[in-house]
């Protein structure tokens, strides 16, 4: 696979961060949503874009009625304008359909489609959160290669962690070099997301950086802690900035938005 250019920010263009993460179940949609919803809070104009296509769920953790879609989009049946729907927590999205076979694999006409649609949001907000799927598939690299920065969710268990690494040397591998940070969730005691990031960083350099250009150093952006306030939220299904904002995890959320908007 060759390496994929970003897309660069223009003037008063949104700044698009990939969320991403190995594996499924680290909270990666939750993480987004909420995420959105701080820097919205903060003034900024939003858009959280499901780019899990065709295993789509940020509507669910949303209670949203996916009426339109991205594949809808896609396909003509609507324009964006109609698709753009606003959520919970003061900004948009741009849900997508589940189950569609056709999203399995990164194909010339979704890879245009995709290209175009980022063209199109970018002067309308200051900030798109790509909600990508889990794992390194092409349909997952090329979304996430149209980030102008990158931030893998994990947890701190080992397979994880092992499958988080395994992102980040694939995307060193194959992709321009942008900043890449790291979120760890569920974490069971502070701290431990810096010893996370120390970790991965050292076999980063052990395996990855030899073989670099530019060495990649791994950002922590914020570590957030297991609460049960999370779940409930999720068995709510609403924001977990709306249900419980003063929550150690919402706090650490809270905490990694300012972080994104001081980069």
């Amino acid at each position: 696979m060759s390496k994929a250019a970003s897309t660069s920010a223009g003037p008063g263009g949104a700044r698009i961060t990939a969320i991403t993460s190995g594996k499924g179940g680290v909270g990666k949609t939750v993480v987004a949503a909420n995420l959105a919803a701080a820097l919205a809070r903060a003034g900024r104009r939003v858009l959280v874009l499901d780019a899990d296509l065709g295993l789509a769920n940020l509507d669910v953790v949303l209670n949203l009625a996916a009426k339109l879609t991205l594949h809808d989009v896609f396909t003509g049946r609507t324009v964006l304008d109609e698709a753009l729907q606003p959520a919970p927590g003061g900004f948009s999205v741009l849900l997508a359909g589940s189950g569609l076979v056709e999203y399995s694999r990164m194909t010339p006409e979704v890879r245009d489609k995709l290209l175009a649609l980022v063209a199109q949001v970018r002067p309308r907000f200051d900030h798109v959160l790509l909600d990508t799927g889990a794992g390194i598939s092409d349909v997952v690299l090329f979304t996430v290669s149209l980030a102008d920065e990158v931030l893998v969710v994990a947890t701190p268990e080992p397979t994880s962690l092992t499958d988080a690494y395994a992102t980040i040397k694939v995307l060193a591998a194959t992709q321009a070099a942008r900043p890449l940070r790291l979120l760890v969730n569920q974490v069971q005691r502070k701290g431990e997301g810096r010893t996370v990031q120390s970790q991965l960083q050292r076999v980063v350099d052990r395996f990855v950086n030899a073989d670099l250009a530019a060495p990649l150093k791994l950002g922590l952006l914020g570590e957030v802690p297991l609460d049960a306030a999370v779940r409930e939220s999720i068995q709510q299904r609403r924001l977990l900035m709306d249900t419980q904002p003063g929550s150690p995890a919402a706090v650490a959320l809270v905490a990694a938005a300012g972080r994104l908007l001081r980069r």
